[in-house]
This record gives C-alpha cells, sequence and structure tokens, in this order.
C-alpha cells in the first residue's frame, strides 16, 4: 500500500504549546501556540487564537491570529481580520483584510526576482 499525504491534516490545538523544529507534510492548522522553526510542504492556517513566534516556511498561508518573524510563503498569505502580525513576510500574493494588524515590511518583487532568474 502506497503512502501518500494528501487530505492528511495536522491540528495544533488550543492550549497546546509547542516549542522548536518543526515540519509538516501536507497541511496544518494551528490554534495554539508555536515558538520555533517550521516548514509545511502545503497550507498553514492558523485559527484566531493561534500564536506564532520564529521562522515559517509554507506553500500559501491564511493567518487569523498572531504571528512574529518571518513568514516565507511560496504562493499566497490571507491576513484575515482577526489577524495581528509583526512580520517580515515573502509571497507572490498577499490578501489582507479590514480590521488586520499588520507590523513589519512584505516583500513581493524579490519573490518574483527569484523566478525570473532562474528563467535565464
Amino acid at each position: 500500500m502506497e503512502k501518500t499525504t494528501v487530505g492528511i491534516t495536522n491540528i495544533i490545538g488550543e492550549g497546546t504549546e509547542i516549542t522548536g523544529k518543526i515540519f509538516v507534510p501536507g497541511s496544518i492548522r494551528i490554534d495554539g501556540r508555536i515558538d520555533g522553526e517550521m516548514t509545511i510542504t502545503e497550507m498553514m492556517t492558523i485559527g484566531k487564537m493561534g500564536n506564532i513566534k520564529g521562522t515559517i516556511t509554507t506553500k500559501d498561508a491564511v493567518v487569523g491570529g498572531r504571528v512574529e518573524g518571518t513568514l516565507n510563503v511560496k504562493n499566497r498569505i490571507e491576513l484575515q481580520k482577526t489577524a495581528k502580525t509583526s512580520v517580515d513576510m515573502n509571497c507572490k500574493l498577499l490578501i489582507i483584510e479590514e480590521g488586520v494588524i499588520f507590523d513589519g515590511t512584505c516583500s513581493m518583487t524579490k519573490q518574483q526576482e527569484k523566478q525570473n532568474s532562474l528563467k535565464h
């Protein structure tokens, strides 16, 4: 039987606290607290009670809670109205709902420059 990651969902529940380096082969929803380095191969969703401090690398991100640190996203970041961020972000596409608290930087051109340099 072949192992597949399609449809697998990981959940860090409210009240759960994790410190360290985390690798997720798939998607994850975070409603708890994480302090450290995270690498997620697919989608990361941070619920409104979620709280992350550290460096995050993922394909796509939806943020409804708190994030502090660095957020490196291959494709799209969506900041929902309950998001409170103090981050340096890198992404291709950024969606920010009204009510978001955003403190930090967002670089979309560096992502594009990296892709263009790979084509030449």
